[in-house]
């Protein structure tokens, strides 16, 4: 294992090594205005929600690793603290990119990227109009991490209006993954889309308590054919099926005489379709 010191580390290299392990990262791309009015567009992958009540989302234009110098979103959000942060999805991605070049001072990022000012509700700065999803939020704080290069400063925002694009909703009025297409951040020039074959569900623990890992029979904890993930779901069940109905579903499913790894292997095939209790099922019918 590559075991590493960060304080024996360029930055440069440190920030490879952190921007590609930290990742996938979301893309705030923040819309903020300075005291002369002259709006700015910048993306950060910096970024996170850290509270539902009161709304906050926290995002970090760190100082150039270079130059030492602070970007224009940060000196804006000291002279009107507001912001408005627009989720970035694959449709825009590359013109979000483009964004971040370091254009003089005072240049509008909306003309040179080729996105459309909207205006806002509730703050100054304008939302993109391109952008699936817009919030408009004021500045609470601003806590600057360092005065070296490459440190970061927090920008936290209260999230006080929220604007969601219709075609990314599905009938019940919630948002479809699929439909928003959000694209993250790694390291280099690399992002990822969240959306297609990206996408799997993780069933939550259970209520009341899963069984646990510990409590899986040994033969099966030690299976060479199950992952850990494996192990995951099948801890993760309240609960064994009982005899009768392992007994049921053998004699249903489970007919001919099956040895212990290839019983093994149709309970991984079942696990990885979700279906847990047929697993569990499969996988007690050695015993019984």
């Amino acid at each position: 294992m590559l075991t590493l010191n960060p304080k024996e580390l360029s930055i440069p290299a440190l920030q490879g090594y952190l921007s590609n392990v930290i990742a996938p990262r979301p893309v705030a791309f923040v819309s903020t205005i300075d005291k002369n009015g002259n709006p700015n567009l910048s993306p950060f992958s910096f970024f996170n929600i850290f509270s539902t009540n009161p709304p906050i989302a926290i995002f970090s234009p760190a100082r150039s690793g270079r130059t030492n110098s602070t970007k224009n979103t940060h000196d804006n959000v000291l002279e009107i603290p507001e912001a408005v942060i627009n989720m970035v999805n694959y449709d825009m991605v590359h013109q979000t990119s483009l964004s971040s070049s370091e254009f003089p001072k005072g240049t509008n990022e909306f003309v040179k990227a080729g996105f459309t000012m909207l205006p806002s509700e509730l703050v100054k700065p304008f939302r993109v109009k391109e952008s699936p999803v817009q919030m408009e939020c004021k500045v609470k704080e601003v806590i600057e991490l360092g005065k070296n290069a490459a440190a970061g400063n927090l920008v936290i925002c209260e999230i006080i209006l929220i604007h969601i694009r219709e075609s990314v909703l599905n009938e019940h009025k919630h948002i479809d993954p699929n439909k928003l297409d959000l694209v993250g951040r790694l390291g280099g020039n690399w992002y990822v889309r969240a959306s297609g074959n990206a996408l799997f569900e993780v069933t939550k623990p259970s209520s009341p308590l899963g069984i646990g890992v510990d409590a899986i029979p040994e033969k099966i904890r030690n299976s060479s054919v199950l992952t850990g993930n494996n192990l995951g779901q099948l801890g993760n069940v309240a609960k064994l099926p009982n005899k009768e109905d392992v007994i049921a579903y053998k004699t249903q499913f489970l007919k001919n005489e099956l040895g212990e790894k290839e019983i093994h292997i149709i309970a991984k095939k079942l696990l990885d379709e979700g279906q847990v209790e047929d697993g569990w099922k499969t996988l007690l019918s050695l015993e019984h």
